[in-house]
């Protein structure tokens, strides 16, 4: 089949419009010259494959994208998410954006390759139009699905991984705009969630939970859902997200177990520690199960939990300050203690060369040596 230089050129040029790039800016960071990209862009020319490969590579996609009409990647799914909120993603943004979608395929990718055990999806069908009463089943049978005892410690739980073990990949990014959380629906990977990393733990696994009731609810009818901190009050779909996200994270059944019997603000802030949670969406499921009065409610929920206790699981205490400042550094980025070591398990069996390493985790060469020190890994140079 003869090579479409229409198709690569329109590709490429939508990619620049949505991620912000000029012709000057793709030749200055490809090392492709810009009387070469002009040619390109105006169907002059072929493009090399060295070409192909390095300009997917700056996108962070599939190569096969630029020359083929399969759906190998989330080019839809932004262009739409892009030009409907186009004014509250900065530029930063849509490339984190677009990392995350990346990661997302290559651990797809390496999960295949290394043959983990298969996930096991969760579903849930809404039985009726009780928008807050679909949250609350969902959140109790997934919990079940998971294997979650009612009276499990929260901080024996690492939200993260285990809902990758339903199959949806979840990334914790450095965002700096006002998103929370993206669910987005990956052509190849499936569904996908962004969490912000710029906020708190807890703020993240909240997040993180009503992304998951997105997965759960949505996601098959749209491309992609996006949370933004400040939220429609009155939008039923919001509202069943974060039922589902305080009766995932807060239980009823537990909550009523707590032996507390006069709640006070030593107490809400002691128990919201111990659960993991913000006071706010602790008071309200307080306030929901009846163990607290409407204007108890409004007396603690401006409480804060101190942000010193809040830590991160991906983060020993007994590291140094100068270890964990590095750690956060490639958190922010994406790159999960999880994610991490599938990338060097792929390595080390020799499916990735230490070139595709480096690609996957979006580091240097240089850079990867001082990941895999910091992970617990031993990179093998090679020439």
């Amino acid at each position: 089949m003869a090579f479409d230089r229409s198709l690569f050129a329109d590709k490429v040029s939508r990619y620049c419009d949505q991620l912000g790039v000029s012709l000057d800016e793709l030749s200055e960071r490809t090392g492709i010259s810009l009387l070469r990209l002009n040619d390109l862009n105006e169907r002059k020319a072929d493009p090399t494959g060295d070409e192909v490969l390095i300009i997917a590579d700056f996108f962070r996609c599939d190569y096969n994208f630029f020359i083929s009409n399969e759906r190998l990647t989330a080019f839809e799914q932004t262009e739409k998410l892009f030009r409907k909120y186009g004014d509250e993603l900065t530029k930063e943004d849509r490339w984190s954006i677009q990392e995350f979608l990346f990661l997302s395929e290559c651990e797809h990718y390496l999960l295949e390759a290394l043959r983990k055990p298969k996930s096991a999806p969760f579903s849930f069908r809404p039985q009726n139009n009780y928008y807050k009463g679909h949250g609350q089943q969902a959140a109790r049978l997934l919990r079940k699905h998971l294997g979650y005892p009612e009276t499990a410690d929260p901080t024996s739980l690492n939200i993260f991984e285990d809902i990758a073990r339903t199959g949806i990949h979840v990334f914790r990014r450095k965002v700096k705009g006002t998103i929370s959380g993206l669910c987005i629906r990956h052509p190849v990977a499936g569904t996908c969630i962004l969490v912000n990393y710029s906020e708190d733990l807890f703020r993240q696994r909240f997040s993180l939970a009503h992304e998951i009731a997105h997965a759960i609810f949505d996601i098959e009818t749209e491309d992609f859902i996006i949370s933004f901190s400040n939220w429609d009050k009155n939008n039923l779909v919001e509202i069943r997200a974060n039922t589902f996200a305080s009766n995932f994270l807060i239980p009823p059944s537990l909550t009523k177990r707590i032996p507390v019997q006069k709640w006070d603000e030593t107490t809400v802030l002691e128990w919201a520690t111990k659960l993991m949670v913000n006071v706010e969406p602790f008071v309200i499921a307080l306030k929901e199960n009846s163990l607290i009065s409407e204007t108890e409610y409004d007396q603690f929920k401006l409480l804060k939990v101190k942000q010193a206790v809040k830590g991160d699981p991906e983060i020993s205490d007994r590291v140094s300050a100068k270890t964990r400042e590095r750690i956060a550094g490639l958190l922010e980025r994406g790159l999960s203690r999880f994610y991490v070591n599938l990338c060097f398990d792929a390595y080390d069996e020799g499916i990735v060369s230490v070139g595709r390493l480096s690609e996957m985790l979006l580091l240097d060469e240089t850079e990867i040596v001082e990941a895999a020190a910091l992970f617990g890994r031993v990179l093998e140079h090679s020439a």
